[in-house]
């Protein structure tokens, strides 16, 4: 890799401002990233704090519906409900050793957010989010969560008040206050370190998985599916497995209402009409015009409705070692109730983007693990409405 890139995707495209602030965070990045005393903090926080590892859980009833083998890694598992916990606590403790008191985020579904406001809290850091006012009011829970852990929620009332807009006002945020704010970003993209950084962070979850799969079943997986949204999850879990050709990588994006109408946020999937371009400093695969005005998105899952995916994706794309599909709301819903008629687990809007992929595969004499990225407790609301046919 190219220092910020994968291939052609990635970089800093960022005003003059940001340049010194990135340039330190990457060197204290790749100071603390094999330091020995900065990796033992964070794995005992991973372990004794956010619950690492988490299980690889085999579900016999999901496999005997589908076929093959089928396991979900339980990042919904962990403390505050979902994968986001694990770079929450890493960048959080980067910062504080770089001396800064206050920590700023965007969230889209809230799960970053969250993430966030707990590691804050668990650290001292004064702690700020910006979300879009439309995903405040569909994720009211999350809301009401970063707040009892101490967190300001700033909303965001511009362009389509949904995580592009969040990211738009952290961005300019941490332009005017970088010397004491570090901006802990949710996903691997945005400008160089921050994509590598965050997929560092969440590395556990595929080394974990490729541990616990030799162990229950003596090899590897046919297939490692997880939903992509930015792509933080499913780098996490991808990474160990890049290098294993036999291993087929698959990634689901949300195709919302269907990619012919164009109210979907799927940038990678045949016929998603995603183009390369740049947005939040990175280049990458991403939904805009023939002006390279950014379109509006649509999904269920406040988590997904993004217009942009990390330049890893767009790489792994790009190269044909990653796979990426999109599966519709009405597919979502449905895995929701599948896999809890089924096994009693609840997922995430947005990991049940990765699970509704099952149905559309052939999973006969497969391994098949799915990244279940998170819980969904704080998508019961929306549940409930779209069964009233409320949505």
């Amino acid at each position: 890799m190219r220092e910020g890139y994968w291939g052609t995707f990635g970089g800093a495209f960022v005003s003059e401002l940001l340049v010194p602030p990135l340039k330190k965070l990457e060197r204290v990045f790749l100071e603390l990233k094999d330091n020995s005393d900065f990796n033992q903090e964070f794995n005992e926080l991973l372990q004794s704090y956010a619950g690492r590892p988490t299980p690889l859980t085999f579900c016999p009833n999901l496999s005997n519906k589908l076929g093959g083998r089928i396991y979900l890694k339980r990042e919904d598992l962990l403390h505050s409900g979902a994968h986001k916990i694990n770079n929450a606590l890493g960048q959080a403790l980067l910062a504080k050793r770089m001396g800064k008191q206050r920590i700023i985020a965007e969230t889209g579904a809230g799960q970053h957010g969250v993430a966030t406001a707990v590691a804050a809290a668990r650290l001292g850091l004064k702690c700020e989010i910006y979300m879009g006012r439309r995903d405040m009011e569909r994720q009211r829970l999350n809301v009401f969560r970063m707040e009892l852990c101490g967190a300001l929620v700033r909303p965001v009332e511009s362009g389509s008040q949904t995580l592009k807009d969040a990211v738009n006002e952290a961005l300019r945020d941490y332009t005017a206050h970088s010397p004491t704010t570090h901006y802990l970003l949710g996903s691997a993209l945005g400008p160089h370190p921050y994509p590598a950084m965050v997929a560092h962070f969440h590395r556990p979850i595929g080394e974990e998985t490729k541990i616990q799969i030799l162990e229950q079943e003596g090899g590897l997986p046919s297939a490692v599916i997880a939903c992509v949204g930015g792509g933080s999850n499913a780098i996490g879990i991808f990474q160990p497995f890049i290098t294993h050709n036999e291993v087929a990588l698959i990634g689901v994006e949300a195709a919302g209402q269907g990619l012919a109408c164009g109210q979907h946020a799927a940038r990678l999937a045949d016929k998603s009409g995603g183009t390369i371009g740049i947005l939040h400093g990175t280049k990458s695969y991403l939904l805009q015009d023939q002006y390279g005005q950014i379109l509006e998105t649509h999904s269920i899952s406040a988590g997904l409705d993004y217009p942009a995916v990390g330049p890893q994706h767009a790489y792994l794309h790009e190269s044909g070692r990653a796979h990426y599909y999109a599966v519709t709301d009405n597919e979502v819903l449905q895995a929701v109730d599948m896999l809890c008629h089924l096994e009693g687990i609840l997922p995430a809007l947005e990991s049940a983007h990765a699970v509704a992929w099952l149905n559309k595969m052939k999973c006969r004499e497969k391994i098949i693990v799915v990244n279940l990225s998170g819980r969904g407790d704080k998508d019961i609301e929306l549940i409930r409405q779209s069964r009233r046919g409320s949505l």
